[in-house]
């Protein structure tokens, strides 16, 4: 097998950093928290730490609308802090992806400001001005944001509207001028040149809009994103981050039609990776997850790289979205397994290690413009009963609540539990770590059944079954007969089965249990 790069390797570990560590007491996550759990993240044998975007902003979206793109908000540190997280990182082997907001800045952005005093202004055509339609805006595109409606706001000071594909403090580049985009190259420059080891780019495919600024219809392909345009683009970001060694590129490309999101892949000059959202809203069913799995095969190219995940800070957590029945701690610990033995990254978000459910959030508590804050509860550390109400977090009043179960699922009690969900994903990874058929190994999908996930990994001399029963009763495994009649169990997520030599055909696996086999 070829040598892995870094981020084929092991897991890509997501941070939100306003609810992993707080250094100061104030309640609120920061980069010196995080700096004091590095050892916690080198044990989790992670290969690299995406940080949700730690740069200046009014925290209209929590650090999607950028002030600065070339500075750290003081809520979180300062470039210092930055560079000691980076070179603490990088004597433990942990890489540091940051997140980049390419489509949109704040209001606040000197930009914006300069391009919103007039017409005339040097930086106006840095963002997208037009006159209205009909008294209304100048066409139909709406807000990712339902609550916002539509995507156009209107300006008194110049009489002209400016788009916003979220909120209206978030307005949209334009990347059609070329002045933004060598802006834009630079500012990737400017973290690469602090060591930085890739960017995380936030809706990729929103930079590439009609120019014409044309109606979306129902049955023509939507005109304010993934325009024909994107790949351009994209190629001139990845020539500006292969200018320096070693660099990697993962998009959010949220589009539900696997053929666009492999298109951003298929090139090998693009993107590295691209986040697979048909993936993550896949209902828990064993069919839908073999479709996908195999649908995305077939549409990549040879060198394409696959990314896997199933949680992230917008999207409820998977023990909390599968828990249909109380299953849902069981099925995270099988996702866990899923993400780390198919062919491709995995990206973890913080928590789920732990198993974590989402927080109950009082409707007085919520602070998230689109209600995504049951995900971004902070991390509890230590028992509550020990540590206080902070759970670790902080020494102060969290900024949200943390979820209610935090006394038996913090790091500090999993750690000690060899049955825990935290030893189970440190058991994936080192796994992971120490055979390399896991890492690069072919993959192919096999029948066993209606309600289970079979795929065999295979490379070198060695051959792993996966298999993941999705059902909530046990389920026999029933495999074709090219597979032998023994083999070694390598991991369960079931903490009650006994590792050794197993029977095949009289294995069953349990509700919800995912295996790993040495062939």
């Amino acid at each position: 097998m070829l040598e892995p790069a870094w981020w084929q390797r092991g897991a890509i570990y997501q941070i939100y950093p306003r609810s992993f560590a707080d250094s100061d007491g104030d309640g609120v996550g920061d980069l010196r928290g995080i700096g004091a759990h590095l050892d916690y993240l080198s044990d989790l044998g992670v290969e690299a730490v995406w940080l949700s975007p730690i740069q200046p902003s009014p925290m209209v979206d929590f650090g999607y609308d950028v002030a600065d793109y070339c500075d750290v908000d003081p809520t979180f540190g300062s470039l210092a802090d930055l560079d000691r997280l980076i070179a603490d990182s990088h004597a433990r082997g942990i890489r540091v992806v940051l997140d980049w907001v390419p489509n949109h800045t704040s209001d606040r952005h000197p930009w914006f400001l300069a391009s919103q005093w007039s017409r005339e202004d040097p930086r106006r055509d840095w963002y997208v001005w037009r006159d209205g339609r009909d008294g209304g805006p100048p066409n139909n595109w709406r807000s990712t944001f339902d609550r916002v409606g539509s995507a156009w706001s209107f300006d008194r000071r110049t009489g002209q509207w400016y788009l916003h594909s979220f909120t209206p403090q978030q307005p949209d580049l334009n990347w059609d001028n070329s002045a933004v985009e060598a802006a834009m190259h630079d500012v990737l420059r400017f973290w690469l040149d602090r060591g930085v080891d890739g960017f995380r780019i936030d809706v990729v495919h929103k930079i590439a809009k009609d120019p014409l600024l044309r109606d979306n219809t129902e049955a023509a392909r939507r005109h304010d994103e993934d325009w024909a345009t994107i790949h351009d683009r994209v190629r001139g970001i990845r020539r500006v981050v292969d200018e320096y060694p070693d660099r990697m590129l993962v998009g959010e490309v949220y589009l539900l039609d696997l053929h666009r999101v492999v298109s951003y892949l298929n090139t090998g000059d693009e993107l590295h990776l691209a986040h697979n959202f048909v993936f993550l809203h896949l209902p828990w069913n064993a069919e839908a997850f073999r479709t996908s799995i195999d649908d995305f095969q077939a549409l990549a190219a040879e060198t394409t790289w696959p990314a896997w995940f199933l949680a992230n800070h917008d999207h409820s957590r998977v023990a909390t979205r599968f828990d249909d029945g109380g299953h849902g701690p069981a099925r995270a610990r099988a996702v866990a397994l899923m993400l780390y033995g198919l062919r491709g990254t995995p990206f973890v978000y913080q928590g789920e290690e732990l198993g974590l459910p989402d927080a109950d959030i009082p409707p007085a508590r919520m602070v998230d413009v689109d209600g995504r804050d049951p995900e971004r509860a902070p991390i509890p550390w230590r028992p509550p009963s020990v540590a206080g109400p902070g759970a670790g977090f902080t020494p102060g009043e969290p900024w949200l609540p943390l979820v209610v179960d935090a006394e038996r699922l913090c790091v500090e009690r999993q750690a000690a539990d060899p049955s825990s969900t935290l030893a189970l994903v440190r058991g994936l990874a080192a796994l992971r770590r120490s055979m390399p058929v896991l890492q690069t190994g072919a993959q192919r999908c096999l029948e066993a059944g209606s309600d289970v996930l079979a795929w065999l990994r295979e490379g070198d001399g060695e051959r792993v079954l996966a298999a993941v029963n999705f059902a909530t009763v046990p389920v026999p495994l029933h495999l074709g007969a090219e597979l032998p009649r023994r083999a070694r169990m390598a991991l369960s997520t079931d903490p009650d089965r006994a590792d050794g030599e197993v029977d095949l055909h009289g294995l069953a696996l349990g509700p919800s249990e995912g295996i790993l086999l040495r062939l």
